[in-house]
């Protein structure tokens, strides 16, 4: 044999063996916690092991840059009374950005000297969700319907100005259907490509390969019909695999339909670990560098870990968490109510 025809032969088995990962059998946690008083986390933006930075209820914005020995709290309060319930936060890099929920929407951007309103919504129905940015120019944030639509807001100058999408432009939203701001995780950007989960009376997914600007829907098997069941949270670990997840918030004992999986890019969906652990979950994330087959879902109910890409799952710990974002394998930031988490493993 030439030696020519030897490394042709031997390269798919070099790159083959490079692109295997061998998920961890068992996880074991410590989370060092960290109290936040008067007030409910379920955004965070983290920076790495050290620097963390979250939103929270009760006009609240706080970070640490030394990994939670000392941190900073400020409130960002609308004509000196209004206390806005921050549940998105997002980063260009450059700036922080922090939306609000409820009528009026605001969202503010914040440099290192100050912070600046930079949009505003007056809607009795008005309910944003989650934000993300797509590279440090282009951003997307979505909220519940104020007419047959999702409400999608974006910007293209790195968050200095925003626009909402007109309805025309998007598809129609069913009666009943709307979004959950539980986490900050019912968005997710690849690149160029963004999806929005839903639920109430449909738990569908809503993807976009054009930074927003077209967009295709697509149903799924997770838990639907009633106000609040649906889907809460979804990731992807590239633009192929991803996974759902949620249930029913007021029965967050029971696990029927609420986790799937899709691989093809999230236009059909298979249900997973029905009856299964775990139960109602308002967040899910792959670990990063596990290609794909180490994920965890947090909420009020404990956290749960996979080592098969979510096709089945362990409950590892009954600390109650909203959100998690992590830093690396061993890594994580978790929010929750009054409190923030360090996780390592």
């Amino acid at each position: 044999m030439s030696r020519l025809l030897f490394i042709l032969i031997s390269l798919p088995i070099v790159f083959s063996c490079k692109n295997t990962y061998q998920a961890r059998e068992e996880i074991h946690l410590n989370i060092r916690e960290f109290k936040q008083d008067s007030t409910s986390i379920r955004a965070i933006h983290v920076v790495d092991k050290n620097t963390l930075y979250f939103a929270g209820a009760n006009a609240s914005f706080g970070f640490t840059k030394d990994g939670g020995k000392t941190w900073m709290r400020k409130t960002i309060t609308y004509q000196d009374s209004l206390k806005p319930i921050f549940r998105s936060i997002a980063s260009n890099g450059k700036d922080l950005f922090v939306l609000s929920i409820e009528n009026p929407a605001l969202l503010y951007k914040i440099s290192d000297t100050n912070s600046k309103l930079v949009y505003q919504e007056n809607n009795p129905k008005v309910f944003y969700d989650a934000m993300a940015f797509f590279d440090t120019d282009n951003a997307i944030a979505v909220g519940d319907p104020t007419a047959d639509c999702l409400s999608i807001i974006t910007t293209n100058d790195a968050g200095n100005s925003w626009r909402k999408i007109d309805c025309s432009n998007l598809p129609k939203t069913a009666r009943g259907e709307a979004a959950f701001a539980a986490s900050n995780t019912n968005i997710k950007i690849l690149k160029e490509t963004v999806w929005v989960v839903t639920g109430g009376t449909k738990a569908r997914v809503f993807k976009s390969d054009d930074k927003g600007k077209t967009w295709q829907v697509y149903n799924t098997p997770i838990i639907q019909g009633k106000e609040a069941q649906g889907i809460y949270s979804i990731d992807f670990s590239d633009k192929k695999h991803g996974i759902i997840i949620g249930g029913d918030y007021s029965k967050p004992l029971e696990n029927k339909n609420n986790i799937a999986l899709t691989d093809d890019g999230g236009i059909t969906w298979k249900s997973v670990a029905k009856g299964q652990d775990p139960n109602y979950r308002s967040c899910v994330q792959y670990v990063p560098d596990t290609n794909g087959q180490e994920v965890f879902a947090v909420g009020k109910m404990g956290i749960s870990f996979s080592n098969d890409a979510g096709h089945t799952w362990k409950k590892i710990s009954d600390a109650d968490y909203y959100t998690i974002q992590f830093v690396d394998q061993n890594t994580a930031w978790l929010g929750g109510h009054k409190k923030v988490g360090l996780m390592q493993f």
